[in-house]
């Protein structure tokens, strides 16, 4: 038995004096080294991309109160005669008074301009006829002397004229561009502000932003719907509102 291991001994001590074969044994731990590193290295490398992917969606709203800065009234009138020319006298008529009541209350006369005219033709009880039916539209930036205006709608029909459906005042808000930026600046804190809670809620914290979207400005009438015409349901009151859609990244 001590022959056995003497010559065990001796067989492992040739083998790794040999040159050759510790090389082989050297290049074999490098070898094995690498795959435990590369291993780790590895699996570190994909629970950091995990973490990385790790994101929250929001969305982040900013409303403001704005006044419209410029008005248009469209006036539509019509008149019916047996002849073409008494009707369109009758619609001459019309419109001087409509341009002096706008001169009456203020506005200058080149913000007030015809926007259409048409004209038809029928038969009524073997009667031909004709109708001239025309617009008048007022554009102004003063808005205050635009809603005097429009209170006062009821002296045209004093004069004659005979408001038609589709007469009516439009206020619209021409500056977004102006507030855009700070809209946006303040819907994205809004969002960040609900992806903090909600990693709190979650016991992580708020990295950068990964992705965003910014959404449609909107402008409707501050106290609700205006639609309708006749000059009385709109507002030059708006609310401008902007909802973005904001990707953050958690850690």
């Amino acid at each position: 038995m001590e022959d056995s291991n003497l010559e065990n001994r001796t067989a492992a001590s040739t083998f790794f004096m040999d040159p050759v074969n510790r090389r082989w044994l050297a290049s074999a731990a490098v070898l094995a080294v690498g795959l435990i590193a590369g291993g780790y290295l590895l699996g570190n490398g994909l629970v950091r991309a995990r973490e990385a992917d790790r994101s929250v969606t929001v969305r982040g709203l900013a409303e403001r109160e704005v006044t419209a800065d410029l008005a248009t009234w469209t006036i539509a009138y019509s008149a019916t005669a047996e002849d073409l020319a008494g009707a369109q006298s009758s619609v001459d008529e019309d419109s001087n008074a409509i341009r002096a009541f706008f001169k009456e209350v203020g506005f200058p006369a080149e913000e007030l301009q015809p926007t259409g005219v048409n004209v038809s033709q029928f038969t009524d009880n073997g009667v031909t006829k004709f109708t001239v039916r025309q617009r008048m539209t007022l554009r102004s930036t003063d808005i205050k002397r635009a809603q005097a205006a429009v209170r006062r709608q009821f002296d045209l029909v004093r004069r004659g004229v005979v408001l038609e459906e589709g007469s009516g005042m439009a206020y619209t808000f021409t500056k977004l561009n102006s507030i855009k930026p700070a809209m946006v600046a303040q819907a994205t804190k809004d969002a960040r502000a609900s992806a903090e809670q909600f990693a709190q809620d979650s016991g992580t914290s708020v990295g950068t932003i990964k992705s965003a979207t910014q959404g449609y400005f909107e402008v409707n009438a501050r106290d609700g719907d205006s639609g309708g015409g006749w000059g009385v349901s709109d507002t030059p009151f708006k609310k401008v509102r902007v909802v973005t859609t904001v990707d953050f990244y958690l850690r």
